[in-house]
């Protein structure tokens, strides 16, 4: 999970952000030594949940988030929660094109794993592979974007329970009860019939 900053941290890093998305392109040359060791540690995070052999490393994924990141023009950047949960979700695409890639690469085998730690999801879903997940994760955001929205935010941003009320704007035991339902549906998608 990402460890929360600062506040004065915290808030140096919105207004950054608000400089960016106002157009100011200097301010994401600031902003990324600020905020590279927490995207470092995200994309640890990300890593230690791949196979051992994976060719993709921690430093090159936060290398190409970067570079995603910086290819955007006046990104609509809410605060810090926000910016590391695009951040993670651009992690998370690169994961699954990559994992997409290796397994057209060797038609259909081999596909990264993905085990989420911790009472993210239950014990038979931790060890969806990455492709399964994501499938099952557009679904949802078919079905409903807001539940979908959540868990990117809970599971893939490390975002809090608190954080993630903020960024979308719902209150805490609406997120409780959003991200109950979203493990049920996701184990019930994902688990093997």
């Amino acid at each position: 999970m990402v460890e929360a900053m600062s506040t004065t941290t915290s808030a140096g890093v919105t207004e950054m952000l608000a400089a960016w998305r106002a157009g100011d392109a200097e301010a994401l040359d600031r902003l990324m030594p600020v905020v590279y060791e927490e995207l470092r540690r995200l994309a640890a995070g990300y890593m230690q949940r791949e196979r051992a052999d994976h060719t993709l490393g921690t430093t090159a994924l936060v290398h190409e988030a970067y570079l995603r990141l910086a290819g955007r023009t006046h990104p609509r950047w809410h605060d810090r929660g926000h910016f590391f949960a695009v951040a993670a979700q651009l992690m998370r695409r690169i994961l699954v094109d990559h994992a997409r890639g290796h397994a057209a690469a060797k038609r259909g085998f081999g596909l990264a794993k993905l085990p989420l730690d911790g009472d993210a999801l239950p014990a038979d879903v931790r060890g969806a592979d990455v492709v399964a997940l994501d499938d099952a994760l557009a679904v949802l955001e078919k079905l409903d974007p807001r539940k979908a929205r959540i868990v990117e935010l809970r599971f893939f941003g490390g975002l809090t329970i608190d954080e993630t009320a903020t960024v979308v704007e719902l209150s805490t035991a609406t997120v409780v009860n959003e991200t109950r339902l979203a493990r049920a549906w996701l184990f019930d998608e994902i688990r093997p019939r």
